[in-house]
Protein backbone atom coordinates (compact mmCIF):
# COMPACT_ATOMS: atom_id res chain seq x y z
CA UNK A 1 0.00 0.00 0.00
CA UNK A 2 1.73 3.34 -1.12
CA UNK A 3 2.40 5.68 1.98
CA UNK A 4 0.63 9.28 1.19
CA UNK A 5 2.65 12.35 1.46
CA UNK A 6 2.00 14.25 4.90
CA UNK A 7 0.86 17.74 4.74
CA UNK A 8 -0.09 20.25 6.83
CA UNK A 9 -2.91 22.88 6.04
CA UNK A 10 -3.34 26.63 7.35
CA UNK A 11 -6.50 28.33 7.31
CA UNK A 12 -6.71 32.18 7.41
CA UNK A 13 -9.41 33.75 8.85
CA UNK A 14 -8.78 37.52 8.42
CA UNK A 15 -11.02 38.95 10.53
CA UNK A 16 -10.96 40.80 14.19
CA UNK A 17 -12.82 42.78 15.97
CA UNK A 18 -10.65 46.01 16.52
CA UNK A 19 -6.80 45.64 15.30
CA UNK A 20 -4.30 45.70 18.36
CA UNK A 21 -2.23 48.45 18.15
CA UNK A 22 1.19 46.23 17.64
CA UNK A 23 -0.64 44.41 14.71
CA UNK A 24 0.62 43.85 10.82
CA UNK A 25 -1.17 40.88 9.90
CA UNK A 26 -3.17 41.04 7.42
CA UNK A 27 -6.66 41.40 9.02
CA UNK A 28 -9.61 44.01 10.15
CA UNK A 29 -12.78 44.11 11.45
CA UNK A 30 -15.82 43.36 8.31
CA UNK A 31 -19.27 42.94 8.33
CA UNK A 32 -20.96 40.03 9.41
CA UNK A 33 -22.62 39.18 5.49
CA UNK A 34 -18.38 39.81 4.64
CA UNK A 35 -17.06 36.97 7.36
CA UNK A 36 -20.69 34.50 6.14
CA UNK A 37 -18.89 34.85 2.51
CA UNK A 38 -15.67 34.02 3.10
CA UNK A 39 -16.18 31.26 5.32
CA UNK A 40 -18.21 29.72 1.96
CA UNK A 41 -15.14 30.66 -0.27
CA UNK A 42 -12.85 28.76 2.45
CA UNK A 43 -14.85 25.57 1.74
CA UNK A 44 -14.96 26.11 -1.78
CA UNK A 45 -11.06 27.10 -2.30
CA UNK A 46 -10.24 23.44 0.03
CA UNK A 47 -12.92 21.47 -2.16
CA UNK A 48 -11.48 22.54 -5.43
CA UNK A 49 -7.60 22.30 -3.63
CA UNK A 50 -8.10 18.32 -2.31
CA UNK A 51 -8.46 17.55 -6.18
CA UNK A 52 -5.45 18.67 -6.95
CA UNK A 53 -3.28 16.96 -4.13
CA UNK A 54 -5.25 13.80 -3.68
CA UNK A 55 -2.12 11.40 -2.41
CA UNK A 56 -1.84 12.68 1.10
CA UNK A 57 -2.47 12.93 4.43
CA UNK A 58 -3.21 15.99 6.29
CA UNK A 59 -1.48 15.75 10.14
CA UNK A 60 -2.10 19.10 11.08
CA UNK A 61 -4.48 22.10 10.86
CA UNK A 62 -3.77 25.42 11.88
CA UNK A 63 -6.74 27.96 11.72
CA UNK A 64 -4.92 31.29 12.57
CA UNK A 65 -5.92 35.12 11.97
CA UNK A 66 -7.16 37.62 12.60
CA UNK A 67 -9.24 36.01 15.34
CA UNK A 68 -10.57 32.56 13.83
CA UNK A 69 -13.20 32.89 17.16
CA UNK A 70 -14.74 35.37 15.77
CA UNK A 71 -16.49 33.46 12.93
CA UNK A 72 -20.18 31.97 14.10
CA UNK A 73 -19.12 28.34 15.89
CA UNK A 74 -21.49 26.96 12.44
CA UNK A 75 -18.60 28.34 10.09
CA UNK A 76 -15.87 26.75 11.47
CA UNK A 77 -17.50 23.23 11.57
CA UNK A 78 -18.10 24.34 8.21
CA UNK A 79 -14.45 24.41 7.30
CA UNK A 80 -14.08 21.36 8.97
CA UNK A 81 -16.60 19.55 7.20
CA UNK A 82 -15.25 20.77 3.72
CA UNK A 83 -11.27 19.60 4.95
CA UNK A 84 -12.67 16.21 5.40
CA UNK A 85 -14.48 16.01 2.26
CA UNK A 86 -11.45 17.08 0.41
CA UNK A 87 -8.30 15.77 2.11
CA UNK A 88 -8.03 12.99 4.16
CA UNK A 89 -6.97 13.47 7.86
CA UNK A 90 -4.99 11.57 10.29
CA UNK A 91 -6.32 10.01 12.79
CA UNK A 92 -4.05 11.53 15.36
CA UNK A 93 -3.84 15.08 13.40
CA UNK A 94 -3.42 18.13 15.47
CA UNK A 95 -5.80 20.63 14.55
CA UNK A 96 -5.28 23.88 16.52
CA UNK A 97 -7.45 27.15 16.35
CA UNK A 98 -6.15 30.62 17.62
CA UNK A 99 -9.17 32.52 20.32
CA UNK A 100 -9.29 35.64 22.12
CA UNK A 101 -10.68 36.29 25.30
CA UNK A 102 -13.99 38.09 24.64
CA UNK A 103 -15.01 35.95 20.89
CA UNK A 104 -16.03 32.95 22.65
CA UNK A 105 -18.55 30.95 25.05
CA UNK A 106 -19.17 27.55 26.22
CA UNK A 107 -21.00 26.72 23.19
CA UNK A 108 -18.40 28.07 20.73
CA UNK A 109 -15.65 25.93 22.41
CA UNK A 110 -18.15 22.78 22.80
CA UNK A 111 -18.59 22.93 18.73
CA UNK A 112 -15.35 23.18 18.26
CA UNK A 113 -14.30 20.58 20.07
CA UNK A 114 -16.88 18.04 18.95
CA UNK A 115 -16.22 19.35 15.21
CA UNK A 116 -12.67 17.49 16.38
CA UNK A 117 -10.26 20.68 17.09
CA UNK A 118 -8.33 19.07 19.66
CA UNK A 119 -5.49 21.94 20.19
CA UNK A 120 -6.66 25.78 21.32
CA UNK A 121 -3.84 28.44 21.27
CA UNK A 122 -4.97 31.86 23.39
CA UNK A 123 -4.06 34.87 22.39
CA UNK A 124 -4.04 36.95 26.44
CA UNK A 125 -0.22 38.70 25.78
CA UNK A 126 -0.61 39.90 29.51
CA UNK A 127 -2.17 39.35 32.55
CA UNK A 128 -2.04 43.06 34.02
CA UNK A 129 -4.74 45.58 32.87
CA UNK A 130 -2.43 48.20 31.95
CA UNK A 131 -0.55 46.29 30.04
CA UNK A 132 -3.75 44.75 27.90
CA UNK A 133 -5.07 48.35 27.77
CA UNK A 134 -1.25 50.17 26.03
CA UNK A 135 -1.70 46.91 23.55
CA UNK A 136 -5.08 47.71 22.55
CA UNK A 137 -6.33 44.90 23.35
CA UNK A 138 -10.30 43.94 23.31
CA UNK A 139 -10.59 41.82 26.44
CA UNK A 140 -9.34 42.22 30.22
CA UNK A 141 -7.39 39.81 32.55
CA UNK A 142 -10.60 37.76 33.68
CA UNK A 143 -11.91 37.73 30.56
CA UNK A 144 -8.75 35.48 30.03
CA UNK A 145 -9.50 33.39 32.80
CA UNK A 146 -12.75 32.82 32.25
CA UNK A 147 -12.08 31.75 28.48
CA UNK A 148 -9.75 29.52 29.94
CA UNK A 149 -11.97 27.52 32.71
CA UNK A 150 -14.25 27.48 29.55
CA UNK A 151 -11.91 25.73 27.11
CA UNK A 152 -10.47 22.79 30.43
CA UNK A 153 -14.46 22.46 31.13
CA UNK A 154 -14.84 21.82 27.14
CA UNK A 155 -12.58 19.34 27.07
CA UNK A 156 -9.53 20.90 25.78
CA UNK A 157 -6.56 19.42 27.62
CA UNK A 158 -4.09 20.59 24.86
CA UNK A 159 -3.82 24.66 25.19
CA UNK A 160 -1.10 27.33 24.01
CA UNK A 161 -1.24 30.79 25.59
CA UNK A 162 0.15 33.22 23.54
CA UNK A 163 2.17 35.84 25.77
CA UNK A 164 4.62 39.29 24.49
CA UNK A 165 7.50 40.57 26.51
CA UNK A 166 8.93 44.26 26.16
CA UNK A 167 5.69 45.72 25.56
CA UNK A 168 4.95 49.28 26.92
CA UNK A 169 4.55 50.31 30.88
CA UNK A 170 5.96 46.10 31.50
CA UNK A 171 8.74 45.65 33.79
CA UNK A 172 10.67 42.52 34.98
CA UNK A 173 8.13 41.82 38.00
CA UNK A 174 4.91 42.32 36.15
CA UNK A 175 6.29 39.62 33.43
CA UNK A 176 7.33 37.35 35.63
CA UNK A 177 3.71 37.95 38.04
CA UNK A 178 1.79 37.10 34.48
CA UNK A 179 3.69 33.62 33.91
CA UNK A 180 3.39 32.81 37.98
CA UNK A 181 -0.54 33.78 37.50
CA UNK A 182 -1.12 31.41 34.36
CA UNK A 183 1.75 28.80 35.67
CA UNK A 184 -0.77 28.97 39.17
CA UNK A 185 -3.99 27.71 37.29
CA UNK A 186 -5.38 24.76 38.64
CA UNK A 187 -4.52 22.88 35.29
CA UNK A 188 -2.04 25.21 33.59
CA UNK A 189 -1.25 25.51 29.87
CA UNK A 190 0.61 22.09 27.78
CA UNK A 191 2.36 25.20 25.93
CA UNK A 192 3.06 28.70 26.15
CA UNK A 193 4.42 30.76 23.33
CA UNK A 194 6.07 33.78 24.95
CA UNK A 195 7.43 36.63 22.04
CA UNK A 196 9.16 39.96 22.17
CA UNK A 197 7.47 43.00 20.66
CA UNK A 198 8.31 44.11 17.63
CA UNK A 199 7.20 47.56 16.45
CA UNK A 200 6.36 47.31 12.72
CA UNK A 201 5.75 49.67 10.35
CA UNK A 202 2.35 50.69 9.46
CA UNK A 203 1.03 50.21 13.16
CA UNK A 204 0.16 52.77 15.64
CA UNK A 205 2.74 51.76 17.41
CA UNK A 206 5.28 52.93 14.80
CA UNK A 207 4.00 56.61 14.97
CA UNK A 208 3.90 56.75 19.15
CA UNK A 209 6.11 57.39 21.56
CA UNK A 210 6.07 54.53 23.55
CA UNK A 211 7.45 53.31 27.33
CA UNK A 212 9.42 50.34 26.54
CA UNK A 213 11.82 48.27 28.64
CA UNK A 214 15.14 49.24 27.47
CA UNK A 215 17.52 45.89 25.87
CA UNK A 216 18.65 44.72 29.50
CA UNK A 217 15.21 44.39 30.75
CA UNK A 218 14.28 43.07 27.59
CA UNK A 219 16.98 40.58 27.94
CA UNK A 220 16.10 39.72 31.75
CA UNK A 221 12.64 39.58 31.07
CA UNK A 222 13.56 35.83 28.17
CA UNK A 223 15.85 34.72 30.65
CA UNK A 224 13.31 34.70 33.46
CA UNK A 225 10.52 33.53 30.86
CA UNK A 226 13.03 30.14 30.10
CA UNK A 227 13.55 30.20 33.77
CA UNK A 228 10.44 29.96 35.60
CA UNK A 229 9.18 27.94 32.77
CA UNK A 230 11.71 25.61 33.34
CA UNK A 231 10.44 25.44 36.85
CA UNK A 232 7.29 24.01 35.73
CA UNK A 233 8.55 21.56 33.61
CA UNK A 234 8.28 23.27 30.14
CA UNK A 235 11.28 23.07 28.10
CA UNK A 236 12.44 25.70 25.48
CA UNK A 237 12.21 23.89 22.12
CA UNK A 238 12.21 26.75 20.19
CA UNK A 239 13.32 30.68 19.88
CA UNK A 240 10.01 31.83 21.73
CA UNK A 241 8.32 28.56 22.20
CA UNK A 242 8.12 26.43 25.42
CA UNK A 243 5.97 23.07 25.96
CA UNK A 244 5.18 20.10 28.18
CA UNK A 245 7.38 17.11 27.05
CA UNK A 246 5.15 15.32 23.68
CA UNK A 247 3.09 18.76 23.63
CA UNK A 248 4.95 20.86 21.27
CA UNK A 249 3.12 22.59 18.42
CA UNK A 250 3.56 19.80 15.78
CA UNK A 251 2.21 22.33 13.24
CA UNK A 252 5.07 25.35 13.72
CA UNK A 253 7.86 22.46 14.04
CA UNK A 254 6.38 21.16 10.00
CA UNK A 255 7.39 24.89 9.14
CA UNK A 256 11.04 25.20 10.50
CA UNK A 257 11.90 21.39 8.98
CA UNK A 258 10.45 22.12 5.13
CA UNK A 259 7.58 19.90 5.47
CA UNK A 260 5.00 20.66 2.76
CA UNK A 261 1.63 23.12 3.55
CA UNK A 262 -0.84 24.64 1.78
CA UNK A 263 -2.28 27.98 3.06
CA UNK A 264 -5.89 28.63 2.08
CA UNK A 265 -7.59 31.84 2.74
CA UNK A 266 -6.82 35.51 2.06
CA UNK A 267 -3.67 36.12 1.62
CA UNK A 268 -2.33 32.12 3.05
CA UNK A 269 1.13 31.18 2.07
CA UNK A 270 2.05 27.42 1.01
CA UNK A 271 4.96 26.01 0.70
CA UNK A 272 4.81 22.61 -1.89
CA UNK A 273 8.27 21.01 -2.81
CA UNK A 274 10.50 23.50 -4.40
CA UNK A 275 7.65 25.97 -4.61
CA UNK A 276 6.62 28.97 -2.38
CA UNK A 277 3.29 30.41 -3.09
CA UNK A 278 0.78 32.56 -1.73
CA UNK A 279 -2.92 33.93 -2.19
CA UNK A 280 -4.06 37.04 -3.75
CA UNK A 281 -4.51 39.98 -0.52
CA UNK A 282 -7.34 41.35 -2.67
CA UNK A 283 -10.55 40.07 -1.10
CA UNK A 284 -12.56 41.03 -4.16
CA UNK A 285 -10.37 38.62 -6.00
CA UNK A 286 -10.56 36.39 -3.48
CA UNK A 287 -13.90 36.00 -3.11
CA UNK A 288 -15.10 35.72 -6.91
CA UNK A 289 -11.94 33.39 -7.88
CA UNK A 290 -12.21 31.12 -4.78
CA UNK A 291 -12.93 27.98 -6.68
CA UNK A 292 -9.93 28.16 -8.42
CA UNK A 293 -7.02 27.68 -6.69
CA UNK A 294 -4.94 28.44 -9.47
CA UNK A 295 -6.40 32.34 -10.29
CA UNK A 296 -5.67 33.35 -6.98
CA UNK A 297 -2.02 31.70 -6.40
CA UNK A 298 0.69 34.45 -6.59
CA UNK A 299 3.62 32.04 -7.36
CA UNK A 300 6.99 32.64 -6.63
CA UNK A 301 10.27 31.63 -8.21
CA UNK A 302 10.72 27.99 -7.84
CA UNK A 303 13.49 27.47 -5.05
CA UNK A 304 16.95 26.80 -6.23
CA UNK A 305 19.27 24.11 -4.42
CA UNK A 306 20.71 27.11 -2.84
CA UNK A 307 17.49 28.26 -1.25
CA UNK A 308 16.56 25.30 0.25
CA UNK A 309 19.68 24.67 2.35
CA UNK A 310 19.75 28.41 3.91
CA UNK A 311 16.22 27.62 4.51
CA UNK A 312 17.23 24.47 6.06
CA UNK A 313 19.74 26.08 8.08
CA UNK A 314 17.98 29.15 9.60
CA UNK A 315 15.32 27.64 10.12
CA UNK A 316 16.52 24.45 11.31
CA UNK A 317 18.38 26.62 13.91
CA UNK A 318 15.41 28.26 15.55
CA UNK A 319 14.74 25.04 17.09
CA UNK A 320 16.90 24.00 20.47
CA UNK A 321 17.68 20.53 19.00
CA UNK A 322 19.35 22.38 16.53
CA UNK A 323 19.96 20.61 12.79
CA UNK A 324 20.74 17.07 11.48
CA UNK A 325 24.22 16.89 9.67
CA UNK A 326 23.09 13.56 8.67
CA UNK A 327 19.37 14.91 7.20
CA UNK A 328 21.19 17.64 5.18
CA UNK A 329 23.31 15.23 3.83
CA UNK A 330 19.93 12.77 2.63
CA UNK A 331 18.40 16.13 1.47
CA UNK A 332 21.04 18.01 -0.70
CA UNK A 333 23.46 15.18 -1.57
CA UNK A 334 26.43 17.27 -0.13
CA UNK A 335 28.34 17.26 3.27
CA UNK A 336 27.31 20.24 5.40
CA UNK A 337 30.76 20.97 6.14
CA UNK A 338 31.60 21.31 2.40
CA UNK A 339 28.60 23.68 2.10
CA UNK A 340 28.86 25.45 5.23
CA UNK A 341 32.12 24.85 6.78
CA UNK A 342 33.68 28.29 7.22
CA UNK A 343 30.78 29.72 8.60
CA UNK A 344 30.05 26.66 11.14
CA UNK A 345 33.90 27.01 12.30
CA UNK A 346 33.56 30.64 12.99
CA UNK A 347 30.59 30.53 15.14
CA UNK A 348 31.52 27.53 17.12
CA UNK A 349 35.05 29.42 18.02
CA UNK A 350 32.92 32.20 18.62
CA UNK A 351 30.97 30.38 21.20
CA UNK A 352 27.67 30.73 19.53
CA UNK A 353 27.17 27.67 17.88
CA UNK A 354 27.86 23.59 19.36
CA UNK A 355 27.85 20.07 18.03
CA UNK A 356 26.57 17.00 19.52
CA UNK A 357 25.47 14.06 18.41
CA UNK A 358 25.70 14.59 14.68
CA UNK A 359 23.62 18.08 15.45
Amino acid sequence: MKTKRPLSIYIHIPFCVRKCLYCDFLSAPASGETMEAYASCLCREIEAAGKLYPDHEVRTVFFGGGTPSILKKERICQIMEALRRAFSLAEDAEITIEVNPGTVDADKLAAYYAAGINRLSIGVQSLQENELQALGRIHSTEDFFQTYSMAVKSGFNNINVDLMSAIPEQTLESCQDTLRQLLSLDRPPSHISAYSLIIEEGTPFASRTLNLPDEDAEYNMYEATAQILGEYGFEQYEISNYAKKGRECRHNVGYWIRQDYLGFGLGASSLYGKERFANTQDMKKYLENSRTPEKIREKEPLLTREDEMAEFMFLGLRMTRGISKAEFERQFGSEIDAIYGDVLRKYKSMGLLLEENGR
